[in-house]
């Protein structure tokens, strides 16, 4: 797609050393599923999800008790708001705790989805997990 990009940055750096990026949606374009295949294996624990043809990234973990959850999404809330990247939050059943990051002015994944995943990969959440960790 000539004149469009996939990527709001324009290096090669690793994830964790990038910092979001404002995308201007005119001329930002969603990843395809083949450009998206080759970044997921740099965000351990994230799975790819097809949603109503929108490319999402998704994980989820069973916290220890519904406060914890709350603590969890507090964690992430401090790195998005740092990024400028705002994932969807999901507490359901008490301790279930999904996460969902897609740019939504653009309908689907970009490099800063990657980026915010890549971060809040880094977070010690172990003190708020049950035991078995789900992925």
């Amino acid at each position: 797609m000539y004149g469009f990009r996939t990527f709001c940055t324009g290096t090669d750096e690793d994830l964790l050393a990038k910092k979001c990026v404002p995308c201007n949606s005119k001329d930002l374009r969603p990843m395809t599923e083949e450009s998206a295949s080759k970044l997921i294996p740099k965000v351990d624990g994230w799975s790819m999800v097809n949603e109503g043809g929108t490319l999402k990234l998704k994980r989820s973990w069973k916290t220890k008790s519904f406060t914890k959850g709350l603590e969890l999404f507090q964690l992430v809330a401090n790195i998005a708001e740092a990024e400028g990247h705002h994932p969807d939050l999901h507490l359901v059943g008490w301790n279930n705790v999904t996460l969902e990051i897609w740019t939504h002015a653009i309908g689907g994944l970009t490099e800063n989805d990657f980026i915010l995943a890549a971060k809040i990969n880094e977070l010690d959440l172990h003190h708020l997990l049950r035991k078995k960790v789900t992925a």
